[in-house]
């Protein structure tokens, strides 16, 4: 047994260390809102704006031009744009990780001269700065529902055991990049591909079921699937989850989250050194 070899990483560790710095986490994340809209007249208050005007565009655009409706269900006005406001929605938490991390620690280089900062709460910014916006926009979307007339079901409180397993998800991911970005200075560029690639092969534009059967088995592959077909269950169609798909969704998302944590802790000490 090497005797110089770092200890294994249990998978509490993570929940410990940002549990520890959780001040720390809240104030970076809290200035990071803040710094978006900093030179804005409207200020945090474009963070509200973005989602309706968006909302209005797809309406007008899918319903109003386009006539779109989504298939199998009511014929509602706007109602196509409302579904597909849930796929852009959580795609746009994800691009927030994906397009940020990897130049993160690059961006942030005094910290890594500092021994005693925890570089590994840096990753977690970005994801609540990301969660922020998702939740305004689907409170925005919770409106524009019973603005056209349709009633909320109490399936709307299963939201947040669907968008856990998909932050923790999100935050290894976070962690992955985040540490391969200092030594990979194009993975932003392949990341932003990915992520627009991502968005067109979920049923974000369409519905699963649109899609060629033997495309559908790759298609599900793809972690933005799950989430928004389950979003869309809770929060439109006023049906449960499936539940068993969400615990496996819950186990692969914690052992993306562990080991996205270890990879960031084995590489940081090569951080300064590349930096």
């Amino acid at each position: 047994m090497n005797p110089h070899a770092s200890p294994p990483t249990p998978p509490w560790a993570a929940v410990q260390t940002i549990w520890r710095h959780r001040q720390l986490v809240l104030q970076l994340s809290s200035r990071e809102i803040r710094q978006r809209y900093r030179a804005s007249m409207l200020g945090v208050l474009w963070s509200l704006l973005t989602p309706l005007f968006m909302l209005a565009i797809y309406t007008l655009v899918f319903s109003g031009i386009f006539k779109a409706r989504w298939a199998g269900q009511a014929d509602t006005h706007g109602l196509f744009a409302v579904v597909l406001f849930v796929g852009t929605s959580l795609h746009g938490w994800m691009a927030e990780i994906t397009t940020r991390t990897p130049g993160l620690i690059a961006e942030h280089t005094s910290y890594v001269k500092k021994v005693m900062f925890p570089l590994e709460v840096l990753p977690v910014v970005p994801l609540l700065a990301g969660l922020f916006q998702c939740l305004l926009n689907l409170g925005v979307l919770l409106a524009a529902l019973c603005l056209l007339g349709g009633q909320l079901s109490w399936h709307v409180l299963q939201l947040p055991l669907v968008l856990a397993p998909f932050g923790l998800l999100l935050l290894g991911l976070a962690w992955l990049l985040a540490a391969a970005g200092v030594f990979l200075r194009d993975l932003s560029s392949i990341t932003t591909l990915a992520t627009a690639g991502l968005m067109f092969l979920a049923p974000v534009f369409y519905p699963m079921e649109a899609a060629p059967q033997s495309l559908q088995m790759w298609l599900r592959l793809n972690p933005l699937t799950f989430v928004i077909e389950q979003t869309r269950r809770c929060l439109i169609w006023a049906q449960p989850l499936q539940w068993d798909g969400l615990l496996l969704y819950a186990v692969i998302a914690a052992l993306v989250a562990w080991m996205g944590f270890v990879f960031f802790q084995k590489t940081r000490k090569g951080f300064a050194d590349v930096l």
